[in-house]
């Protein structure tokens, strides 16, 4: 005869606060639920944002579009009605495909939820949202660490590198730490992966800060497959 196999004590906890939760009332188990199990409900929600994030991302990303922007200004300047004249600019040409630019993606490490911000880059551009980033020094870091920037001296046009030659920034890509926090300089990749802004009109409109004024850069993404419509946003930028 075989004997009745004992609950396991994850199974007698389980139980015990099951009971426990029944007999309080509405208030209490919300009181409850959070005091005994607040870890593992931000766990599942966090994993629930991600993979929705995710699902969206591609399937926007399966959405004909010409070119898709992301723009992470240093100030809190709304740079809305110049895109809306760019795009109208470049959509004149009557060629089929929407332009997408993203004004609300934050990108600060001075914030706690920075790893989130980066879990919402990476993904973007890994199911190619995103073709050009006009961002500051914390996402173009990032960018190189992902080794995801263009290399503009090279993927240009022979016109449009000549013509922003004075503005392309010398850079090192693919420096990532290891799980000793190390950084091995072997790994680098040298280029010219950015353009500065600085001087621009654009700058001059959307980059004013009362204190010193930080750097704005213009970055290809390397899997792009807009890159005429990249210079030519490029070309709009880089107007004095």
């Amino acid at each position: 005869m075989k004997k009745n196999k004992k609950p396991s004590i994850l199974r007698q906890e389980l139980s015990q606060d099951l009971k426990t939760f029944r007999g309080l009332s509405g208030k209490q188990r919300v009181v409850f639920l959070w005091d005994y199990y607040r870890w593992p409900i931000i766990t599942v929600l966090f994993l629930l944002f991600v993979v929705c994030l995710v699902a969206q991302m591609l399937w926007e990303g399966q959405k004909p579009c010409r070119l898709r922007a992301c723009i992470v200004l240093n100030t809190d300047e709304d740079c809305s009605l110049w895109f809306h004249d760019f795009t109208k600019e470049l959509t004149s040409d009557g060629k089929p495909g929407a332009v997408d630019v993203n004004l609300d993606q934050p990108f600060d490490y001075d914030n706690r939820y920075y790893y989130v911000q980066e879990v919402e880059v990476m993904t973007t551009i890994s199911s190619g949202r995103m073709d050009i980033a006009v961002c500051g020094e914390d996402m173009y870091h990032y960018l190189l660490a992902l080794n995801a920037c263009l290399p503009l001296d090279t993927g240009l046009s022979p016109e449009l590198s000549a013509s922003l030659s004075d503005r392309l920034v010398y850079s090192t890509a693919n420096l990532t730490e290891d799980e000793n926090g190390s950084v091995n300089p072997a790994d680098g990749i040298d280029g010219y992966f950015a353009v500065d802004l600085s001087g621009t009109g654009f700058d001059a409109a959307y980059n004013q800060t009362e204190d010193e004024r930080e750097p704005l850069y213009a970055v290809i993404i390397s899997n792009t497959r807009h890159l005429a419509d990249c210079e030519a946003l490029l070309r709009a930028l880089t107007e004095e």
